[in-house]
């Protein structure tokens, strides 16, 4: 059985061999795994979970190596399927002396946007504890179907079903089809995240705990907005906690976020099997996940890419793991 699996993308990130100046000036770049969803099944294997990705990579070099890394990661990429009809997703980032990132993005009719009904194995994904979905690969309309399918009838056998929308609205001719779609994923979700700088787009409000009372008021049971170096905001049945992230020499904020999915996904994995667990968990139990989430999203920051410092499970705190 599955702690969490993911849907959506996996990506290759390049980045400097040395940081600091901006992507044109930059000669020499590392390959790394990348892509939210790619990096949470990572990010949940490090930590001693276990984790699958569904989704679409190409039939070249760069979908073979990520495939290669996430098992390497411990990742199951049984349903990572390879297609000669798009090219692997390439994303050259950079971080320049004054912390500011420089990006570009080589996605157009990415391998990734192929997600269609053949994905779909309900035998396999019934084998989650958490079914988690991004929302960046599903530009098209056929994937935006078989995504929605595949939650619906998760939701539909009691199983954890999640959303980051990690918004990307620079790829999206239409924001209204964006704002669509994450509200289809919301109706199905038990548990949504969302950061500061997203929750207006998602929920018209301007405050983290009305938005969170927006997601409550829509079904889902444990909400979180993350704010950076000042942690995060739960909520749980009417009740708003401030969770507070530890301090941190910051390198580089990329896949933070998904760092925090990682270890609040797998905080609930260990404390409920299904969304029927998750209904009646503690609060303090939430406020449990909820700080490692935190934990691991701040160790993302002392790193350089999305991965590179996410914690093994030996680096933790005790305490997180009570």
């Amino acid at each position: 059985m599955f702690d969490v699996l993911c849907v959506g993308e996996a990506l290759v990130d390049f980045l400097p061999e040395v940081p600091g100046k901006s992507v044109r000036r930059t000669d020499r770049w590392v390959r790394c795994l990348g892509g939210a969803p790619a990096n949470v099944t990572v990010g949940v294997s490090r930590l001693g979970g276990t984790s699958a990705l569904v989704g679409v990579v190409g039939d070249d070099e760069h979908g073979w190596f990520l495939s290669d890394e996430l098992a390497r990661e411990g990742v199951d990429v049984s349903h990572l399927r390879h297609t000669k009809d798009g090219k692997t997703g390439l994303a050259f980032v950079s971080v320049m002396e004054n912390g500011e990132r420089s990006f570009s993005f080589h996605r157009e009719n990415a391998a990734e946007y192929r997600l269609a009904p053949q994905d779909r194995d309900d035998a396999f994904v019934a084998r989650a504890k958490t079914v988690h979905f991004g929302t960046n690969s599903l530009l098209t309309e056929e994937a935006r179907h078989t995504a929605l399918e595949i939650a619906a009838a998760a939701k539909a056998r009691g199983q954890i079903v999640s959303t980051d929308p990690n918004l990307r609205l620079h790829i999206w001719k239409d924001p209204a089809v964006l704002r669509a779609l994450i509200q289809s994923l919301i109706g199905h979700a038990a548990t949504v995240k969302l950061s500061e700088e997203e929750i207006e787009f998602v929920t018209g409000e301007r405050e983290p705990s009305s938005a969170l009372q927006w997601l409550e008021q829509r079904g889902v049971v444990a909400s979180v907005v993350t704010r950076g170096a000042r942690g995060a905001v739960i909520r749980v049945r009417g009740e708003t906690r401030q969770i507070e992230a530890p301090q941190a020499k910051v390198l580089d904020t990329t896949g933070a976020g998904d760092g925090y999915t990682a270890g609040w996904l797998l905080g609930l994995s260990r404390r409920c099997a299904n969304r029927g667990e998750l209904e009646r968990l503690k609060v303090d139990e939430l406020v449990q996940a909820a700080k490692l989430g935190c934990f691991v999203g701040t160790r993302c920051t002392e790193g350089m890419g999305a991965v590179n410092a996410l914690p093994l499970a030996s680096e933790l705190p005790i305490e997180l793991f009570s």
